[in-house]
């Protein structure tokens, strides 16, 4: 049992590591510090993620409190900030839709199982496998999808609800476009304005707070200059709340409680029916929700690692996020993963630990129980274009064009196919079909590079050799897509060569094809009594062919270290066949 629980991923190693490295009280007023700042730009993007996924504001706020403190705990980055992400928002709108917030909330508490599973399994190498343009391709795509649901609000339009297919949103989007309201879209671009440029004034206040208290500040303004006969939708006219006896508009005044009634609620608002069929429908998007996560989270350690020079332990990164996620929605939290503009801003406030983070997440607590009147007059108008800022972010717009540019074709295909297919259908289709084909695309290079070719002039260790004894050198890995390619030529052999001899040197690695095809060689070789001598392969490669039968037998098949070798048994071979012919 002790030596099964040792093999475990360790969890808690970004703590770990951070009070390792020596922790004083220099190091904890930094985290102080970067906490406060963290705390701030949580709040407003909690809530306007929240609200763009189609659950309350609190609940996003829930999951910076939640799942921001025990992510930090648990995981194995110490920079990293878990919290609600735009890159769930299409993952995520689509099952409130159907399954309303506990269905967001239930597959949610699967997907953080199946992270821990991930963890557990050492699987934290996973961002490794997932091609840059895919990652490009899928952050474009849900940047436009999240910009796009932002226009009612940003607009003011007067629609009922959208659905969770793009076209048929864009679709109902462009048709209420006639119902427009001028104040709402007044209140957009100034929030706009006021974020785009508020970093220049050099204050140290982040622009997304800034931005929404300006524009509360300027509703209410134009409210008392019209007497409040104006239609400006809030967070507090939109939204409301009841919870213990007590009921009111916007943001409950309340810290997340545990299994408070109304959590698990289907779309109609009725409680979820817990059964075999609800979760079979759950478990898609919860895979996808965990590999989204799990995606997310490595590479904004990636990134974290780059900029502090430090190193992440993925795996308990992946069980501290499958942690969170398991227990941030039994408080009324939804999906969280790492975010890379709170990192950024988290180590570039100075952050020296995970206690940062923590700091955060008591910030937005303190925001909820003290400031939820003042966060509920915040305009929906104003969110929107936060989101904006967020999309046009997330879309890496630069790196994009410079990509199409510059990259090859197929990765351009790739790119271009997971953008359309994330806006069109959904992220899952896209990763899988960019993965599938960029794996396409990397089978297709790797076969063209395996090649072989009949070596004519004399060489150092093998000298020159008679016209029966024929020289091949086979380059590259031998694998379904190149074996058969590689060993045609092999087949066509002069009537007058005796013993043919493959140089395997450069050949690193065979598979079930390649050992299949090798095997057809032989037999005809055999028939056509020509002796093959390999040389060079690894013991490894020589193991497999030993397993699948293909023994050393005199004067067909030989296994040679090195060209000296090899020429040693050709010349055997060759005198014992002079002799038997003679």
């Amino acid at each position: 049992m002790a030596r099964r629980a040792r093999r475990l991923p360790a969890i808690a190693t970004g703590l770990r590591s951070a009070f390792e490295q020596g922790y004083g009280l220099g190091a904890l007023r930094h985290d102080l510090m970067a906490g406060l700042t963290l705390g701030t730009v949580a709040v407003p993007l909690s809530m306007a993620l929240a609200i763009a996924t189609g659950v309350p504001p609190q609940h996003g706020l829930y999951t910076a409190i939640v799942a921001g403190a025990l992510i930090a705990l648990t995981g194995g980055s110490r920079f990293n900030v878990s919290g609600p992400t735009a890159a769930f928002v299409v993952i995520l709108f689509p099952i409130v839709q159907q399954h309303g917030l506990g269905g967001l909330l239930i597959a949610t508490m699967m997907a953080g199982l199946i992270l821990v599973a991930l963890g557990l399994a050492r699987l934290g190498r996973l961002i490794e496998f997932v091609p840059y343009p895919v990652i490009l391709g899928f952050t474009a795509g849900i940047a436009v999808v999240i910009a796009t649901l932002q226009l009612p609000d940003f607009l003011g339009l007067s629609l009922e609800g959208l659905d969770e297919h793009f076209l048929a949103n864009l679709g109902r989007i462009v048709g209420a476009l006639g119902s427009w309201n001028p104040w709402e879209l007044a209140i957009g671009l100034f929030t706009l304005l006021v974020m785009l440029l508020w970093p220049r004034l050099g204050i140290r206040v982040p622009a997304p707070l800034a931005g929404l208290v300006a524009a509360t500040l300027l509703t209410r303004a134009i409210g008392a200059w019209l007497g409040g006969d104006i239609d400006i939708a809030t967070i507090a006219s939109r939204f409301s709340w009841e919870a213990d006896g007590q009921s009111g508009a916007g943001i409950p005044p309340l810290a997340p409680t545990l299994l408070a009634s109304g959590l698990f609620s289907n779309a109609d608002g009725e409680p979820l029916s817990l059964d075999f069929e609800l979760f079979h429908e759950l478990l898609g998007p919860a895979v996808a929700i965990a590999m989204l996560g799990a995606i997310e989270s490595l590479l904004c350690a990636v990134v974290a690692d780059g900029l502090t020079r430090s190193r992440h332990d993925p795996n308990a990164e992946l069980i501290g996020q499958g942690l969170g996620n398991i227990v941030a929605p039994l408080f009324g939290g939804i999906t969280a993963t790492a975010a890379l503009a709170r990192t950024a801003t988290n180590i570039r406030s100075g952050a020296r630990s995970p206690l940062a983070a923590v700091v955060h997440a008591l910030v937005v607590l303190l925001a909820v129980v003290a400031l939820a009147e003042v966060l509920g007059g915040v305009p929906m108008s104003a969110l929107a274009a936060l989101l904006f800022i967020v999309a046009w972010n997330m879309s890496e717009a630069r790196h994009m064009v410079h990509t199409l540019r510059t990259a090859p074709p197929g990765d351009v295909l790739i790119l271009v196919l997971c953008f359309v297919l994330t806006v069109l259908f959904d992220m899952v289709l896209a990763v899988a079909v960019g993965i599938g084909l960029a794996a396409a695309l990397f089978v297709h290079r790797m076969a063209g590079l395996t090649q072989s070719r009949r070596i004519e002039a004399p060489t150092e260790a093998l000298g020159d050799l008679p016209e029966d004894i024929a020289l091949y050198d086979i380059d590259g890995p031998l694998f379904f897509a190149a074996a058969d390619k590689a060993l045609i030529t092999l087949h066509r052999v002069d009537p007058g060569v005796h013993t043919l001899l493959l140089d395997m040197r450069d050949v690193p690695s065979l598979d079930a094809t390649a050992i299949e095809a090798l095997r057809r060689l032989i037999d005809e070789m055999h028939h056509r009594e020509i002796g093959l001598v390999l040389i060079g392969l690894p013991a490894r490669l020589l193991i497999k062919l030993k397993r699948a039968g293909l023994r050393k037998r005199p004067g067909l098949l030989h296994y040679s270290r090195d060209p000296r070798q090899a020429r040693r048994v050709a010349w055997r071979w060759r005198e014992a066949r002079d002799g038997v012919d003679h």
